[in-house]
């Protein structure tokens, strides 16, 4: 299929199926995927090579850090940077060759995957979209000079296996490594963010925003906020969190900036009808940009892996000047605004990652002892446009008042905005954090397995999972890794799963789709 679009490795893909056609449902030109394509052909050739050199060099490792996460949905949608990044590949790619003196792999052909036998090209796509997912998280641990060299390496191994033949014995367990390697991504991930930033503790956001010039900053590298954070200070200009930015508010050393001063709007997919004609200006920082209107594209700036075409781009420099300057010429609005969530509510609150969480261990635990909570359910994952979302929010509304709903992700904008009251001076509902804090879900998950002295699939705990993207993929990997069963995804299954692969997902591990929130509560809460 080379020279021409396909894609599935999203949750909105056309049909569920594939994108086929000029342009894939995310917006993305079939130029651009054909772009991606070739990028991820040169990355699996390089890879090769480095193998073969017995070594892969420094800049070799961070092109494919860097290449994965361009690749990742809604990061990329500019054709010529995507060629310039291959063009660097190909170039390293020569240069390791030369200098080992072995013979250079050549660029791998996409098409030798979307068009092989169901089942290969099935794991194949889980393992390379899985791998995409990890990268990422490898990327903002590198930016904060967090790297593992086994992480490194497994990144090289796996895409260089993504050109042998293959088959399901060994491309399964391949798929669970991936969820292994990506486990020790966020766990990277998590102390780099906790050392420079903190600890997270709980706070509540508004999503109102004040008079006077402002910027609103979404994606998910905290290292941009900070450095926007610092160059903003006394110049009157406001900053706002946007999508999975949220958790930034609960971060000690971000929090102290007197002039962060809220969350505004919702989920990703809502950007267009949320940013139409806002007189402020816009940093995305990594994935979750969509195409952005006339309306408010001469306000967006881009930064890292991000890109659109005549969009202007922040350097390695990270001089946000232009961010700032433009957002004083816009002006901000000229009365305070109040904002709602989906729900009506206009206070969110975030902060409730493994550091808080286990800190109040003894009280979670005594409360359960004592039968005041019965079952926690962690509804957590990817945000989207197509239909059937709601489930997630009649879910969580029809969660017992004896039960605990954890979240994290931006999924959770389905229902953040809701009062569910609390249990034992603990909150119903906890947001963890950004997709990127599922390791804390992880980490609290085994400590009341531990406190309870059982295994985690017998703890009261239930997984509702929403998936749109590629990191939504590695982390489900690394739930299964972790042998997590009955695991609920939604709201429809992975395109790229054929039907061998899944019931291989179903027989060993209990993965099921999604169906009613009443019919899933009871099943889930022994009714």
């Amino acid at each position: 299929m080379d020279n021409q679009m396909f894609c599935f490795q999203c949750e909105q893909t056309a049909g569920c199926e594939a994108c086929t056609g000029h342009a894939g449902v995310c917006g993305k030109p079939v130029e651009v995927a054909v772009a991606q394509d070739e990028l991820t052909g040169a990355l699996i050739g390089l890879a090769g090579t480095c193998k073969a050199a017995g070594a892969a060099s420094e800049n070799a490792l961070q092109l494919i850090v860097d290449g994965l996460f361009a690749c990742v949905t809604n990061v990329n949608f500019d054709e010529e940077s995507l060629k310039r990044q291959t063009a660097h590949v190909r170039a390293e790619k020569a240069a390791v060759a030369q200098s080992a003196g072995v013979a250079e792999r050549p660029d791998y052909a996409m098409g030798q995957i979307w068009n092989a036998d169901e089942d290969i090209r099935s794991l194949k796509s889980l393992v390379l979209f899985g791998v995409r997912g990890a990268a990422a998280y490898a990327y903002h641990a590198r930016a904060l000079g967090k790297r593992d060299g086994a992480i490194d390496s497994f990144f090289v191994d796996a895409l260089a296996q993504l050109a042998e033949p293959g088959s399901v014995d060994v491309l399964f367990p391949l798929a669970l490594k991936v969820g292994e390697v990506n486990l020790s991504c966020m766990a990277l991930l998590d102390e780099a963010n906790t050392s420079t930033f903190g600890v997270p503790a709980p706070a509540s956001v508004t999503m109102d925003v004040e008079s006077g010039p402002f910027i609103v900053v979404t994606g998910h590298d905290l290292l941009d906020l900070k450095l926007l954070l610092e160059q903003t200070e006394g110049r009157g200009v406001n900053v706002y969190t946007h999508g999975e930015m949220l958790p930034a508010h609960a971060y000690p050393e971000l929090n102290k900036y007197e002039h962060l001063k809220g969350n505004f709007g919702t989920a990703w997919q809502n950007q267009k009808r949320e940013f139409d004609g806002i007189p402020g200006a816009l940093l995305y920082t990594t994935n979750c940009l969509m195409p952005p209107k006339g309306s408010y594209s001469d306000r967006v700036f881009t930064t890292g892996t991000v890109a659109y075409p005549d969009c202007p781009v922040i350097g390695e420099d990270k001089d946000f000047t232009p961010v700032i300057e433009r957002a004083i010429e816009l002006g901000g609005y000229a009365e305070p605004q109040h904002f709602t969530g989906v729900n009506g509510g206009s206070v969110l609150t975030t902060g409730f990652a493994q550091g808080t969480v286990l800190s109040v261990a003894d009280t979670v635990i005594d409360t359960v002892k004592q039968g005041a909570i019965k079952h926690f359910f962690l509804v957590a994952g990817c945000d989207g446009a197509r239909s059937g979302r709601s489930y997630y929010t009649d879910f969580v509304k029809a969660t017992p008042s004896d039960t605990v709903v954890l979240t994290l992700a931006c999924g959770k904008y389905r229902f953040n905005d809701l009062d569910l009251g609390a249990i034992g001076g603990l909150p119903r509902l906890m947001d963890m954090g950004q997709c990127n804090d599922a390791y804390s879900a992880i980490q609290v998950a085994v400590a009341l397995a531990e406190a309870f002295e059982c295994g985690v699939n017998d703890l009261p705990l239930s997984m509702v999972l929403s998936w749109y993207e590629q990191k939504a993929v590695c982390i489900l990997l690394t739930l299964l890794y972790l042998g997590i069963k009955n695991i609920k995804l939604g709201p429809t299954l992975p395109a790229f799963i054929s039907p061998n692969v899944l019931n291989l997902l179903v027989e060993n591990y209990g993965i099921a789709p999604i169906t009613t929130p009443e019919a899933d509560l009871a099943e889930l809460l022994g009714d």
